[in-house]
């Protein structure tokens, strides 16, 4: 079990990724923030660079532009880092799946291991998501 491990079952470090967003599950991750939902009681904190987040938050279907952007940041995270998909767009493409711009949903261009669903998910599944999240990186911890 290295620090890393350690480090990521008392608190989450995350970097928030807009890969063609409506900027709508922008809006609730930032309420999720506020002090009515505080998702800072868990740990969790806004991180301002890849290099140093446990995890990369997806928002938005990601278009042609976006793809080579988000496979180099999820190579530049450490080592064991986690992805989630935020929202209907990252999930599955949501109202975009048949745009012409959208060539995938995120789990096909990197690993996905949360999926938070809804059009925009409110704070209450963002924060349900990432409890989960802990207790699974918990897990893996006492598994080895």
């Amino acid at each position: 079990m290295g620090l890393k491990e350690i480090v990521l079952t008392k608190s989450i470090y995350v970097f928030h990724v807009s890969s063609g967003s409506c900027n709508n599950c922008d809006i609730e991750i930032i309420a999720a923030l506020t002090p009515r939902f505080d998702l800072e009681r868990f740990g969790v904190v806004l991180v301002g660079s890849i290099k140093h987040a446990d995890a990369m938050l997806c928002t938005g279907s990601s278009n042609r532009l976006a793809i080579p952007r988000v496979k180099a940041l999820y190579e530049q995270m450490p080592k064991p880092g986690f992805v989630i998909a935020y929202g209907s767009c990252g999930a599955s493409r949501g109202l975009f799946k048949d745009s012409y711009n959208t060539c995938a949903p995120l789990d096909e261009i990197i690993p996905v291991d949360a999926y938070i669903p809804g059009c925009p998910p409110k704070p209450e599944a963002t924060i349900a998501a990432l409890a989960k999240l802990i207790a699974r990186v918990r897990a893996k911890k006492a598994v080895k």
